[in-house]
């Protein structure tokens, strides 16, 4: 019996630090995301329209990127719907071609409607070579506009990077 008991008392605090280490790691992101935002809306005033009006967006606050012919980049994000943050996103990309170097950046994607929002939630949401984020850059939101349901923007934290390549980019999703 005494043995039993132990034993429980072991799995629950294994099990209590694990979802603390957890949730230590999602309030990391968390408080990240919110500080991309406010750089990201300081960079450019005009995005200010795209977190009001869009269903729903994910941020990427600190996505890493390296490549050398073969290249790999990823990020941990939070979404947000009507601005209240709703769950956990991360990315991964592959992609092949004439690139070489590495870089950090933040990424945003805004979606346009529920339709969108809900393809990302359902993990059925994938970036083909064709998708381009528009470099966040004062002014550069006014031409911007959604591709099917969907506008991406990017801001450069460091690094430099050279690339012509195909690949693309795969994103998870996880409720709170």
């Amino acid at each position: 019996m005494r043995i039993r008991k132990t034993i429980v008392t072991m799995m629950i605090m294994c099990a209590t630090v694990f979802t603390f280490a957890q949730n230590k790691d999602d309030m990391r992101v968390m408080k990240d995301a919110k500080k991309a935002k406010m750089i990201l809306k300081s960079a450019d005033k005009g995005l200010e329209k795209f977190f009001k009006e869009s269903s729903g967006y994910v941020i990427f606050p600190n996505v890493g990127e390296g490549a050398l012919i073969v290249g790999a980049a990823s990020g941990n994000g939070v979404l947000y719907e009507n601005g209240v943050a709703t769950g956990m996103a991360s990315m991964k990309k592959l992609d092949v071609g004439m690139q070489a170097g590495g870089e950090a950046y933040t990424q945003v994607i805004f979606f346009e409607n529920e339709a969108a929002l809900d393809e990302f939630k359902n993990e059925n949401f994938e970036f083909s070579a064709e998708a381009k984020a528009v470099i966040v850059d004062k002014g550069a939101s006014k031409k911007a506009n959604y591709d099917d349901g969907v506008v991406i923007f990017a801001k450069s934290k460091a690094g430099a990077m050279a690339d012509a390549s195909v690949g693309g980019q795969k994103f998870s999703y996880s409720e709170f």
